[in-house]
C-alpha cells in the first residue's frame, strides 16, 4: 500500500455550523500533488465522486460527498515569495491565519480580506469569500495564478498568460473544476489601518450610506433587528503610529461582549424568543465607540466563537438601501425574533465569472441566526427581498437558488459551465449542491 492510500480513512464529516453533514466512503489527505493525482485516478477507477474540503466554514453542501473527500491538511505552507513581482505562492490547504501571520513577519500583507481567517486559502477563494472595500475587492480578486489538478489528473498552471480561459473562471470555482493545489496572491508592503467603530442610528446610516462608502476605504455596519441601532466600522490606511486596542479593553470588546456575553444572549434568546427584542436593545447599546490602529489582518479580522447559520446576498450597490429598508420593515411587522445583527458590506466590480461582484459594484447584506435556531422562515423572507433586486447568493452561504435563476443574474454563467464541461465532463467533482446551482 502506498503512502497515499495509507492516509485514506473513512469518517463522517460535519461543517463548522453543524447544518451540513456527510458520510464519505473515503477521506484522503495527500501530501503532494503527485499523491493527489494518484488519489483522483483511484477514485475515478472506483466510480467515486470527489470533493475537496477546507475547514467547513461554508454553510452550503458545496463540499459534501458520499464518495472521496479530499482534505488538504498536508498541502500547507508558503512555496515562494517573489518580492520583484510582489506575489506569494501558497499551498492550497494553508489557513488564512497562518498566511497572514507569515506575511506579516516578512513585512507583507494582502490588500483586503474577510473578517474570519480560519478558512484554508483554497476554500475561502473557491466560494468567493470577501471583506468590504471601496476600491479593493475579494480575496479571489487578489489571485495572480493558481495550480489546478483536473479530473483526468492533469496539473494545470493557470494565470492571465497560461490557460487564461480557465483562470478567468477558476478563481471562484466552487470545487467544480478540479482540486486547487496552490494559489499565487498579489501582496504589498505591510501597512497600517486605523479602525473607527461608532454606533449610529439606522436612518442615518442608510441616508448617508453612499457618502460613508465614498469617504472610507473600507466601510461596513451592523444593524440590530428589533431596534433602530447600528454599529459602524470605518477602516482607512494610516501613517501611524500603531495603536492597537489595550489588552483589557480589547478583551472586553472582542471576547467578553462580542463572544462571551453574546453567546449567553443568543442561548437565552433561543430558549425564550419573546426576550429577543429586549436583548437586542441592550446588545446594540453595549458596544461603545473606539479607535485603534494596527496591521491589516488584526483590523480586518475578528474572533467568531458564537456559531451561527448565514445567508448573504450581493445586490447592485444602488439597490442596497431600498433592500435594507424592506428587510427592516419585514422584520418589524412579522412575528420573527432575530437575535443576530444584519451585516452590510460593499465591493467594487471585478472580472471573475462567478464572483458575486462580477461586472457590477455591489453591496452585501448578510443575515444570521444562532446555531440550532430554525432559520427557514426568516431566510425565505429575506431571500424573497434579495432576489427581487437581482441578488446573487454567496456560494458558501444558505440559499435556495438554482441554475436557471443564477444564469439570469450572472452574464458569464455560460462561460463557467463551458469550462466545467471541458474539464470535468463526467462530473467527477459533482454533488447535489453543484447540480442545483450549476445544472447537470
Amino acid at each position: 500500500m502506498t503512502d497515499t492510500y495509507a492516509r485514506t480513512t473513512t469518517s463522517a464529516w460535519r461543517n463548522w455550523a453543524g447544518n451540513v453533514t456527510a458520510r464519505p466512503a473515503r477521506t484522503a489527505s495527500p501530501a503532494s500533488v503527485d499523491e493527489l493525482v494518484q488519489t483522483l485516478r483511484r477514485a475515478s477507477e472506483d466510480g467515486l465522486k470527489v470533493k475537496p474540503v477546507g475547514t467547513g466554514h461554508s454553510f452550503t453542501a458545496t463540499a459534501a460527498t458520499d464518495g472521496l473527500l479530499i482534505r488538504p491538511d498536508l498541502l500547507t505552507g508558503i512555496r515562494e515569495i517573489d518580492r520583484k513581482a510582489m506575489t506569494v505562492t501558497v499551498e492550497a490547504g494553508t489557513p488564512l491565519k497562518r498566511l497572514n501571520t507569515a506575511l506579516a513577519r516578512e513585512g507583507l500583507s494582502l490588500t483586503n480580506m474577510g473578517d474570519v481567517m480560519e478558512q484554508t486559502v483554497a476554500g475561502a477563494t473557491s466560494t468567493g469569500t470577501h471583506g468590504t472595500g471601496r476600491d479593493s475587492a475579494s480575496i479571489s480578486a487578489q489571485i495572480r495564478a493558481l495550480e489546478l489538478v483536473t479530473a483526468d489528473g492533469t496539473v494545470l498552471a493557470c494565470s492571465e498568460k497560461e490557460n487564461p480561459d480557465i483562470f478567468a473562471v477558476a478563481r471562484i470555482g466552487l470545487g467544480a473544476l478540479g482540486v486547487i493545489t496552490a494559489i499565487t496572491f498579489a501582496v504589498e508592503p505591510v501597512f497600517l489601518l486605523t479602525a473607527r467603530e461608532q454606533p449610529m442610528v439606522f436612518d442615518q446610516v442608510t441616508t448617508d450610506f453612499d457618502q460613508l462608502v465614498a469617504e472610507n476605504e473600507h466601510f461596513e455596519f451592523y444593524w440590530f433587528p428589533h431596534t433602530g441601532n447600528c454599529n459602524t466600522k470605518r477602516n482607512n490606511r494610516s501613517a501611524g503610529p500603531a495603536a492597537p486596542p489595550g489588552k483589557v479593553s480589547g478583551w472586553i470588546e472582542d471576547e467578553l461582549l462580542s463572544n462571551g456575553i453574546f453567546q449567553v444572549a443568543c442561548s437565552l434568546g433561543r430558549a425564550v424568543p419573546a426576550a429577543i427584542p429586549s436583548i437586542a436593545k441592550l446588545s446594540s447599546r453595549a458596544l461603545s465607540a473606539r479607535t485603534y490602529t494596527d496591521i491589516p489582518y488584526k483590523v480586518f479580522t475578528s474572533p467568531r466563537r458564537v456559531r451561527f447559520v448565514e445567508m448573504e446576498y450581493a445586490l447592485p450597490r444602488e439597490a442596497a438601501v431600498d433592500a435594507l429598508r424592506e428587510l427592516k420593515a419585514m422584520v418589524d411587522r412579522s412575528p420573527l425574533r432575530i437575535s443576530f445583527p444584519v451585516e452590510v458590506r460593499t465591493a467594487p466590480a471585478d472580472d471573475i465569472a462567478l464572483s458575486t461582484a462580477s461586472g457590477r459594484e455591489s453591496a452585501y447584506i448578510a443575515v444570521h441566526l444562532y446555531k440550532g435556531t430554525p432559520y427557514q422562515a426568516y431566510f425565505t423572507a429575506v431571500e424573497r427581498i434579495m432576489t427581487a433586486h437581482g441578488g446573487r447568493p454567496h456560494w458558501g452561504k444558505v440559499n435556495t437558488r438554482d441554475a436557471a435563476y443564477l444564469a439570469g443574474v450572472y452574464p458569464r454563467f455560460g462561460e463557467f459551465t463551458a469550462v466545467r464541461d471541458r474539464l470535468d465532463p463526467d462530473r467527477l467533482f459533482g454533488n447535489d449542491y453543484l447540480r442545483r446551482v450549476l445544472g447537470d
